[in-house]
């Protein structure tokens, strides 16, 4: 017996619509930041400022990927798609990596080839004003994202948020490039600065890539989490065992399955009646779960693999019951294979 359980619907809802703001603003805050950084860039011609303007035009790309995954992630289940859509969300975090990896490529090259040919940074107070207002704004879009993220679990969310606090450390090292460069006559330490930016998104994109990797490859729960379910379902005596549990997140929804042991004298609404406490009492703990639960017989042993008979030395073995073997039917013929065979 099998039952199962939609996601509530009342969580899903509340957390969709937080992750539809959040990716909002976060596209908003990447459009002021390319404004700003490039007004910066036009005034300096720090390597530094490049570094963190062609990663805000990559943060921008990513955080519109975000905002129309999260949509299409929140769709509801369809004939093509029975558990829903919510691996979007790991989609964009691929499309995020990938972006963060050329940014720092794009940034590490342009970072080398200053060092061994530096060049002034001139306008050093346009450009460390820029920076530190980058720097604020980027402070408060990383704090609203961290909240969204405690109602939504968003894996786009996450991916978006991981962009802008990596960010947030390169922009004090981009600050620490163009003072450097613009008020110690150092524009060597600029351009070493804007090596340090690529490192830093080099390393935070493979963290990304390898997050959205576990959710496209179905990365079980941790173990507190299955712990927390076991302890959910075994809270009802009547329910003696928990075995085959499996869970993992499609998008922001939990999908488990498993199966419990139940008194094999139980009618089938009687053991209906405790599966469906159990997944109520799942849903308490994990409002956005889609649940699965087989009920098996106590005590139920799969069945032994069927033994054949050796016959004792001299004997033959016969099966009395078993009919005469008939003869084989004759093949039947090839036919011609027309155009269409």
């Amino acid at each position: 017996m099998s039952t199962s359980s939609s996601p509530s619907p009342a969580p899903l809802e509340d957390a969709n619509g937080a992750t539809r703001r959040i990716t909002r603003l976060s596209v908003g805050v990447a459009i002021v930041l390319i404004v700003l950084k490039a007004f910066a860039l036009g005034a300096s011609g720090s390597v530094s400022i490049l570094a963190s303007l062609t990663d805000s035009a990559l943060d921008l790309a990513g955080s519109l990927t975000a905002f129309f995954a999260v949509r299409w992630a929140a769709a509801p289940p369809d004939q093509e798609h029975r558990y829903g859509h919510g691996k979007g969300e790991a989609l964009s975090a691929l499309v995020q990596a990938g972006l963060v990896f050329a940014s720092a490529v794009f940034i590490g090259w342009e970072a080398v080839q200053r060092i061994f040919d530096p060049r002034p940074v001139t306008s050093g107070g346009w450009a460390v004003g820029v920076v530190i207002a980058g720097i604020a704004i980027t402070t408060w879009l990383v704090w609203m994202q961290t909240r969204a993220l405690k109602t939504t679990g968003s894996l786009a969310v996450a991916g978006d948020r991981a962009h802008y606090a990596a960010d947030l450390a390169a922009n004090i090292v981009v600050l620490i490039g163009v003072i450097s460069g613009a008020f110690l006559n150092a524009p060597g330490l600029d351009a070493a600065a804007g090596l340090v930016v690529a490192v830093w998104l080099f390393w935070g994109a493979t963290g990304m890539l390898r997050s959205a990797a576990d959710h496209l490859l179905d990365r079980a729960l941790p173990e507190t989490e299955l712990a927390a379910l076991t302890q959910a379902v075994l809270a009802d005596p009547r329910i003696s065992g928990v075995h085959r549990l499996r869970a993992h997140m499609a998008g922001q929804v939990m999908v488990v399955q498993m199966h419990v042991d139940l008194d094999a004298a139980l009618t089938l609404d009687a053991a209906h009646a405790i599966v469906v406490e159990a997944e109520t009492r799942v849903l308490t703990l994990f409002p956005a779960a889609d649940i699965l639960i087989h009920a098996d017989p106590r005590g139920s042993t799969p069945k032994p693999a069927a033994v054949v008979a050796e016959p004792a030395p001299g004997q033959s073995l016969v099966t009395p019951s078993a009919p005469a073997a008939s003869a084989p039917e004759p093949a039947p013929q090839a036919k011609p294979k027309g155009p269409w065979s």
